[in-house]
């Protein structure tokens, strides 16, 4: 987005063709979809010493989808595509459909996963509810996620995750493959965990977690966020959450809770 603003501020565009514009397309024709723009440089670009041969020439520039250029490249690959038997139509006809529909696809993905995010970014006094349940049952000594009330159970997934996590660490860049694994690996371990009980381990556990990096980075390493709610979860529950931690991380971490106690 950066570079295309970049971009964007050093060029005039003159004509844009439709965002739909096929090469060769047409009945018994294969061709690929991507808007294509014409350009030219703007004043100040042209003005300048390294541009002044070509100043005044036109170019184009052309925009596909990471799936519309593999499908490009693959199609610039089969040699014979208009006089051909019409098997052999047929599989390329399918080929090509078959990428349209994962460009499709991947495009409702992208938008259903911004929507989600949107929508969990107004949940956490939800899942506050959630927590108070679980934090009565916990000390009832009764299964937390049996004592929500029916209908706020929610399982925790990656958008939970990371709305939570958000608010235990507003100001952390949280990477959305590292949310994505690391909500597998708690689910892995615990399955019925609800989003509820994720946080009443978090905000149970999170001010002696807090205690523990101030002596933890004592030694000049550091504790990042994922690694904090490591210790929150294996504090909150030891035995289920024992392979959350390397050997080493957990005997440190047990050596350190014995010495808070004496």
């Amino acid at each position: 987005a950066v570079n295309a603003m970049i971009y964007m501020r050093n060029i005039t565009i003159t004509t844009a063709k439709s965002a739909t514009y096929l090469e060769n397309v047409g009945e018994g024709s294969f061709g690929y979809k991507g808007l294509h723009i014409d350009l030219k440089l703007n004043e100040t670009r042209k003005g300048m010493a390294e541009y002044r041969l070509y100043a005044e020439y036109p170019f184009e520039l052309q925009i596909r989808t990471v799936i519309q250029d593999s499908w490009s490249i693959l199609d610039h690959k089969i040699k014979y595509k208009k006089s051909i038997p019409n098997s052999l139509k047929r599989r390329i006809n399918t080929l090509a459909a078959l990428f349209e529909l994962a460009d499709r696809e991947f495009r409702a993905i992208r938008d259903a996963t911004r929507i989600e995010l949107e929508q969990t970014e107004e949940i956490y006094p939800q899942i506050e509810a959630e927590t108070k349940d679980a934090e009565v049952s916990a000390s009832d000594g009764g299964d937390p996620e049996q004592a929500v009330q029916p209908g706020r159970y929610a399982p925790l997934n990656a958008f939970f995750f990371l709305r939570i996590a958000q608010h235990f660490f507003p100001k952390f860049e949280f990477e959305s493959h590292k949310v994505d694994g690391f909500t597998q690996e708690i689910i892995s371990l615990k399955p019925n965990i609800s989003r509820g009980k994720f946080n009443f381990y978090l905000r149970e556990k999170f001010s002696t977690i807090k205690q523990y990096q101030e002596e933890f980075e004592k030694s000049g390493e550091r504790m990042n966020p994922f690694t904090m709610m490591r210790h929150c979860l294996y504090a909150g529950d030891k035995e289920v959450f024992s392979a959350i931690l390397t050997d080493t991380a957990r005997d440190r971490f047990d050596k350190w809770l014995n010495d808070q106690k004496k």
